[in-house]
């Protein structure tokens, strides 16, 4: 497993449009990917999951992944969450 800290940067959080990117992005990797934020976790490749999470802009998220492409996965999901501008 790898992991990775991200502060989100997107001035509207990861909800509707900028979740949906994510989610799409996530499910390009074998690996299954989970964001953190606070005591909740979450599986990515869901929806409604990353939406119950309620990211804000400057969230601080953990980013971990497990299987054959976790380090591809953790880094192209935190540079996505630390450059996108929805």
């Amino acid at each position: 497993m790898v992991e990775a800290k991200a502060i989100v940067q997107n001035k509207t959080g990861l909800h509707a449009r900028p979740a949906t990117i994510v989610v799409t992005e996530s499910k390009k990797f074998k690996s299954n990917i989970f964001f953190k934020k606070g005591d909740k976790e979450v599986n990515i490749k869901s929806l409604l999951g990353l939406l119950s999470l309620a990211v804000k802009q400057g969230d601080e998220i953990v980013i971990k992944a497990d299987g054959e492409d976790e380090r591809e996965a953790v880094e192209t999901m935190k540079n996505l969450v630390e450059n996108m501008n929805e």
